[in-house]
């Protein structure tokens, strides 16, 4: 999986760079040279468009606990090709002006200041561009967060139920204590009440009763 997202990754590196060079060059070309280089970069934007789609299907099919590296590599190239993108119109935005003029014979006023107004909005959707993809980084940071907050509160959980589980071990263990010290009360009632019983039958012949001086028999616990 990740090593056919860095094929992808190389095929894009490589066709990027192409394109850089040839919007570099297009203001410098002669009209008819110019305008077959605008659509030959036209051509390859559209293949690296492909390309970033391809790896982004990549990076879905990548397991969540590695998908992160990738996910930012992603990003990246995205603004990469958004550049590109903004380039290639100011190349074009130029080459057209130049067009224009040399069709009507003017001065070149009148293009200048639509050239001046069209790269004022260029700017204006950078500037947009660069808030959305800000947002877009608070939203992961922020789902960032409340993993790790789904997480924390899970393993407090398992704290919570370790301590009832201990709970009711003592529990348990104090009520078996409870019955062994009640045995042991009943056994040891049971003793005198006979004593007093044999008293009693002795007084009833006229005889002394015969004192007996016992402490009571405790065992202990088994």
């Amino acid at each position: 999986m990740s090593s056919d997202f860095e094929g992808y990754e190389q095929d894009f590196a490589v066709l990027t760079a192409e394109i850089t060079n040839k919007i570099a060059r297009v203001p410098r070309l002669p009209p008819d040279e110019k305008k077959q280089m605008v659509a030959n970069v036209e051509k390859q934007l559209e293949e690296a468009k492909e390309l970033l789609e391809q790896m982004d299907l990549e990076v879905r099919e990548i397991p969540p606990q590695s998908r992160g590296m990738y996910s930012n590599r992603m990003r990246s190239y995205k603004q990469e090709m958004g550049k590109l993108e903004t380039d290639f119109k100011r190349s074009r935005i130029a080459y057209s002006d130049e067009v224009r003029n040399e069709l009507l014979g003017d001065d070149g006023n009148s293009s200048e200041n639509q050239r001046a107004h069209l790269l004022d909005n260029t700017e204006r959707l950078e500037r947009s561009s660069r808030r959305l993809e800000a947002g877009y980084q608070i939203a992961v940071e922020t789902e960032q967060i409340g993993q790790e907050m789904l997480e924390n509160l899970s393993h407090d959980r398992e704290k919570i139920q370790r301590a009832r589980e201990r709970l009711r071990e003592t529990d348990a263990n104090l009520g078996k204590s409870s019955r062994v010290l009640t045995g042991m009360l009943r056994r040891n009632c049971s003793f005198l009440l006979a004593i007093e019983k044999k008293e009693g039958e002795e007084c009833g012949k006229g005889g002394m009763p015969t004192v007996v001086h016992m402490s009571p028999t405790w065992q202990h616990p088994p």
